[in-house]
Parts: C-alpha cells; structure tokens; sequence
C-alpha cells in the first residue's frame, strides 16, 4: 500500500495546478459559481490521465484493494483539505460552502471520484 500513499502526492500537484488555471484563467472569464464547477471538471479529467497512466504501471491486486486505496486517497484529500482549510482561517461553514450542491457546489464530486476511480480503472484495465 506504500506505493498508493505515495501516488496520493502528485495528486497534490495536479490539484494545485489546476487551482492556478482556476485562478488564471477561469475566474477572469466566468462567473463565480462556474469559475468554480469548470475546475471541479478539469480536476476529475486531470486525474482520470494521472489515474490512467498509474494504474497501467501498478494495477491493484483485487477489486478490494482498489476500494481501499479509493477509500483512503479520499480521506487523506479530505483531511488535507479541511486541515488545510483551518491553517488559511477558514470557518468550517466556509470550507463546507463548496459541498452545498443546492447551490450549485459540485465540489464533492473531487473525493466522491477519489473513492470510485480506483476501482473503475481496476474494472477498465483488467479487459
């Protein structure tokens, strides 16, 4: 499992560049509601590739390491987030605003997609 820990911190990378084409570029042309789902999507596309390429290389050993490994990116983005989210001086009902999906807030779509891509790709590369 040592290997998916550390896959889990170009994860970080790719997030972080992704908040720089957010910033840079959609936030200049879009509204603030979808200068905030446009990058929710190019994040779960950026990590499709990054997921593709890994797994292609380190396949999981069964269908329950996989969910596992989903289930554990998706708790460390998590806690990397909302710790991440308190050290910036963020309020909780502030970090949890981006999961409102009434009102618009598809931000929950990045862990949710954390938790089932392992999987999905262990199904995908297996064929």
């Amino acid at each position: 499992m040592l290997k998916y820990i550390i896959a889990w911190f170009p994860m970080l990378v790719i997030a972080i560049m992704n908040g720089i084409l957010r910033e840079g570029v959609f936030r200049r042309f879009l509204n603030p509601l979808r200068a905030h789902q446009l990058p929710t999507i190019t994040l779960i596309d950026f990590f499709a590739v990054y997921f593709w390429l890994f797994f292609r290389r380190y396949p999981p050993e069964s269908g329950q390491q996989a969910f596992l490994v989903g289930a554990m990116w998706m708790v460390l983005t998590l806690a990397f987030e909302f710790s991440f989210g308190s050290y910036r001086g963020l309020s909780w009902a502030e970090m949890l605003a981006d999961y409102n999906l009434a009102k618009g807030r598809i931000w929950m779509l990045i862990p949710l997609w954390l938790l089932v891509a392992p999987y999905l790709f262990y199904v995908l590369l297996r064929r």
